[in-house]
């Protein structure tokens, strides 16, 4: 149906791409395959003349990584159920810069929180840094997505 037909007299809602965070020098793209078919999703559906050079980068620097074989050491990929102090649980995800989004629980691997929890497995206490000073964090359960 034509737009003239419609009561909405708005302009059609530019699609906006996402800015990419930066990766440092020399440092690997890393992505889960869950974060990769995101980066072909969003190639697929943005329009030519869209900033799509960025994302053709990303998608050909990405460096596919599977879970580990010793899925109970945390590694790149791992989703890690932590209990505070206080009792509170929570659940973060070890992922790729561009699939990182801390709201939801999805941590970029060179984030400092993600830096302390690498290599520490079930049991084992995290000190991590938090904005009123270092929040002690146990580790209840190591998981990997399946690939």
């Amino acid at each position: 149906m034509s737009k003239a037909f419609t009561k909405d007299d708005r302009p059609d809602e530019p699609v906006i791409v996402r800015h990419r965070p930066a990766l440092p020098e020399g440092l690997p793209n890393y992505v889960t395959r869950r974060g990769l078919q995101a980066l072909h999703d969003l190639l697929a559906t943005t329009e030519p003349g869209l900033p799509r050079a960025e994302l053709e980068q990303r998608i050909a620097s990405a460096v596919l990584v599977s879970p580990p074989a010793r899925r109970e050491e945390i590694r790149f990929g791992a989703r890690v159920k932590m209990r505070d102090a206080a009792g509170a649980l929570r659940q973060v995800q070890i992922v790729g810069v561009d699939e990182a989004d801390p709201a939801t629980g999805l941590i970029a691997f060179l984030a400092p929180f993600a830096r302390a929890l690498l290599g520490r497995g079930v049991g084992d206490r995290v000190t991590v840094r938090a904005p009123g000073g270092g929040e002690e964090l146990e580790v209840l359960a190591v998981d990997y997505d399946d690939d």
